[in-house]
């Protein structure tokens, strides 16, 4: 629709995760020259205006809404097993000495869910994989040389982390774990009954606990708590968290462009977008919503949530980035079978990511 002066929309709502490679299509056009005047742009969070300025610089869409990710935990279960509540790993040894113990005394609980197959798609790769690569000293696209990172310490670590999680059975059985719909069984399912303590997954899976959701429970506030992912040995701030979420961008080959960007304007106010995030329940991209008493208060959880938006990283949103994601999965279910170490998946994933960009635009981790 968007490659041709005939068909292409004023407006696109847009997934930042797809927004570079619209950039590279040469199907969008960048938008700086209205955002010098807009004061409000200064009102939303520094990651989430990164999130929409492509690799030549330049911003190409006004973001609407974000999400965060975090170790969500059924309190009641981990009070049951001897736990100190509130409980707040500092490091990957904590968060797996936490689900050993909750194995070791609760027979019949899954101790904490990490995605690591192929069938749960991205959320393997973003809220699985990344959540522990990016708390290492380790990253999988290096800004600067603009190249994918391999031969990286921090991608073995990750997948030695998913391979101790699913040896020492601490994670879902892999029956389930390969299921498609292990997304929902654990959120709607095993968390609501206790028989999953931990899982680490997105700001926006409690949406569906609510008394018209799919998997309605009121208790929930009561026994619900979360937690900040940590980094590896709890470097650097000791927390990490991935961030998505959507965007208004402009198609090049559109013709109204003033009238699509003062819409888009209109349509991002302060008071129009908090209503919307409000009742949508995502986490706001502006600065001075977050501060409002009913955004905060339009689920329990959302304060948190919205606390880690300021030390969010965002994924490579550049063209090759679902075939790298794939090649990630594969990896990650890999070491959870036990098909291959995760020294040979590592290497076994760098030669897929050198096939997709080419040698040149890798580089190998110092």
């Amino acid at each position: 629709m968007m490659s041709s002066s005939r068909t292409a929309c004023d407006l696109v709502f847009e997934d930042t995760f797809i927004l570079e490679s619209d950039v590279s299509a040469g199907y969008l056009r960048p938008i700086d020259e209205y955002l010098t005047g807009w004061d409000d742009w200064k009102k939303y969070y520094a990651v989430t205006r990164e999130a929409v300025r492509a690799e030549d610089g330049k911003t190409y869409a006004v973001p609407i809404a974000t999400d965060t990710r975090a170790i969500w935990y059924h309190s009641g279960v981990l009070e049951k097993a001897g736990i100190s509540l509130p409980w707040q790993p500092k490091n990957w040894d904590e968060l797996l000495e936490a689900a050993r113990t909750i194995k070791r005394k609760l027979p019949g609980v899954v101790p904490l869910n990490v995605y690591a197959s192929k069938a749960s798609g991205e959320k393997t790769s973003m809220q699985g994989f990344e959540m522990l690569l990016y708390g290492t000293d380790s990253t999988l696209y290096d800004d600067e040389a603009k190249k994918w990172v391999v031969g990286s310490k921090g991608f073995r670590d990750s997948l030695q982390f998913i391979r101790t999680l699913y040896r020492e059975k601490l994670g879902p059985p892999l029956s389930s774990a390969l299921d498609p719909n292990l997304a929902e069984t654990v959120q709607n399912g095993w968390f609501r009954k206790g028989t999953i303590a931990m899982m680490i997954d997105g700001s926006w899976i409690s949406r569906a606990w609510g008394e018209d959701g799919p998997g309605s429970w009121p208790d929930a506030t009561k026994v619900v708590k979360l937690a900040t992912m940590p980094t590896q040995r709890g470097q650097g701030k000791g927390l990490v968290t991935l961030a998505g979420g959507h965007s208004w961008a402009f198609p090049k080959k559109a013709s109204s462009h003033d009238l699509a960007f003062e819409f888009a304007r209109l349509l991002s106010t302060r008071d129009n977008l908090a209503e919307v995030t409000t009742n949508d329940r995502n986490v706001t991209t502006r600065t001075d919503i977050a501060e409002l008493k009913e955004y905060r208060e339009s689920t329990p959880f959302q304060p948190f949530f919205t606390n880690l938006v300021k030390d969010a990283t965002y994924r490579p949103a550049l063209a090759p980035y679902p075939q790298i994601s794939t090649a990630i999965q594969v990896a990650c279910e890999q070491v959870m079978t036990g098909s291959r170490s995760p020294d040979q998946a590592a290497e076994a994933y760098d030669n897929a990511v050198i096939g997709i960009v080419g040698r040149d635009q890798t580089m190998r981790e110092a």
